[in-house]
C-alpha cells in the first residue's frame, strides 16, 4: 500500500502561502519502521512518499526507511517505489546521487521567478539563486524530477516567465498550482492577471510542440489526456484508499491536509487501519452540491477533499476561485489540444501518450 511519511513538523523556510505551523516535531525511528511494515502488509506493490515540513531535514530517516523498505521488498519480492516532495534547498550531491539509484521521483517545490516573492528562509533570505543550483544538480544526475510551482496574487504576474525559466533549466514537467488557504486572497484584478498568463502559457506550449518538444505543464496537459481517455479527474482523490498520511506521531489519516483532524484519523502504525471508519470515509461523496449539474463536473477536480478544506473548510464545499481556476484551465486546455490535434493525429497520439 502507499503511505504519505510526514516526516517532521519543521521547515527551513517560511513560505507566505503555507498553511502549516512549524514545530520541532519529528517522526521516530521506531514509527518508521511500523510504517514500512504497514507498507508492505497488503497490496501487490509497497510505494511510501516522504512529506513535511521540509522532509530533507531528516535525511537520516529517508535514509533508513530506504534502507527498510529495500530489505523488505528483496524479503517478499515486492515492489517497492518511493517518492518526496520538498522543497528543495537541502538538495546535495549525496541525495542527488542516492535518489537516481532508487528511482525516487522527486517533486520540486519551485515557483521559479516567482520564488523570492514568497519563498524565503525563515530568516528572510532570498532563495531563488539557491534553488536554481539544485535544479541543475538534480538535471545532472537525471533524476526522475517535476517541478512543483505555487501561483500567489502577488507574484502570478512571473507565471509565463516562471514557466520559461523552469523548461530552459531542463525539466520534462512543470505542476502549476494557484495558492489557496486562509493566507491568501484572489481578487478579480489578480485573478485576470493569472488568467492572463495561462493564455501565454498555452501558447508557449503550442509553440514548443511545433518544434517537437516533449515538455509538459499541468494542469493543461493533463486535462487534454484525461479528456481523451474518459478520465474523471474528480475521482482521483478516494480518500483513505489510494494511500495513507502518516503524522510525525504515527497516526494515520486520509491525506496531509487532514492531519491531526479528530474526525478524519483511521488508526496508527502501531494499532493498525480502522477499516470500518476507513470505508466509511471512502463511500462519502465529495462532490459539492452546486457542481452536480456542471456540464464540467466530469473534468473539474471539485471534489478533491483537501483543496476544499483549504478554501471553505469543508471537504465538500468547493470555493469561487477554485470554480473560475477550473474552468479556466479546461477552455484553455481545449483549445491547445484542438490546435496540437490540427499538426496531424499520429504526432498528437505520440505525444499524449495515447
Amino acid at each position: 500500500m502507499n503511505l504519505t511519511l510526514y516526516l517532521t513538523e519543521n521547515c527551513n523556510l517560511r513560505c507566505s502561502y503555507c498553511t502549516r505551523e512549524k514545530h520541532a516535531q519529528d517522526m521516530s525511528r521506531e514509527t518508521v519502521e511500523k510504517a514500512v511494515e504497514l507498507a508492505f502488509s497488503r497490496g501487490k506493490n509497497a510505494g511510501i512518499c516522504f512529506f513535511g515540513g521540509e522532509p530533507l531535514l531528516k535525511k537520516d530517516l529517508i535514509y533508513y526507511a530506504l534502507e527498510l523498505a529495500d530489505e523488505r521488498s528483496r524479503q517478499t519480492g515486492i515492489p517497492f517505489l518511493s517518492k518526496i516532495t520538498t522543497n528543495g534547498t537541502l538538495i546535495d550531491e549525496e541525495f542527488a546521487s542516492m535518489a537516481k539509484r532508487a528511482n525516487m521521483q522527486i517533486g520540486f517545490s519551485f515557483d521559479g521567478t516567482m520564488q523570492d516573492d514568497c519563498r524565503r528562509t525563515k530568516e528572510g533570505g532570498a532563495t531563488f539563486d539557491l534553488m536554481v543550483d539544485k535544479a541543475r544538480l538534480l538535471m545532472e544526475h537525471g533524476c526522475d524530477t517535476v517541478a512543483m510551482c505555487v501561483a500567489s496574487p502577488e507574484a502570478c504576474g512571473k507565471l509565463f516567465e516562471s514557466v520559461k525559466l523552469v523548461h530552459d533549466l531542463g525539466f520534462p514537467q512543470m505542476i502549476i498550482n494557484p495558492a489557496y488557504g486562509d493566507k491568501v486572497t484572489w481578487t478579480d484584478e489578480t485573478f485576470e492577471v493569472l488568467r492572463g498568463q495561462f493564455d501565454q502559457i498555452a501558447d508557449y506550449m503550442m509553440e514548443l510542440y511545433q518544434k517537437g518538444d516533449k515538455f509538459k505543464v499541468a494542469p493543461l496537459h493533463n486535462k487534454i489526456s484525461e479528456l481523451i481517455k474518459g478520465i474523471n479527474p474528480s475521482k482521483y482523490c478516494h480518500l483513505g484508499i489510494r494511500q495513507l498520511a502518516v503524522s510525525w506521531d504515527g497516526n494515520l489519516y486520509p491525506c496531509t491536509s487532514f492531519l491531526d483532524k479528530p474526525e478524519w484519523y483511521l488508526g496508527s502504525v502501531y494499532e493498525g487501519i480502522d477499516e470500518t471508519r476507513r470505508l466509511e470515509m471512502a463511500k462519502r461523496c465529495f462532490t459539492p452540491s452546486p457542481c452536480k449539474d456542471c456540464d464540467l463536473s466530469a473534468r473539474c477536480t471539485n471534489s478533491c477533499g483537501c483543496a476544499n478544506i483549504l478554501n471553505t473548510g469543508s471537504p465538500d464545499m468547493i470555493a469561487p476561485v477554485q470554480c473560475e481556476y477550473e474552468r479556466m484551465v479546461i477552455s484553455l486546455a481545449d483549445r491547445l489540444g484542438d490546435e496540437m490535434y490540427a499538426m496531424g493525429d499520429q504526432r498528437f497520439i505520440d505525444f499524449m501518450g495515447l
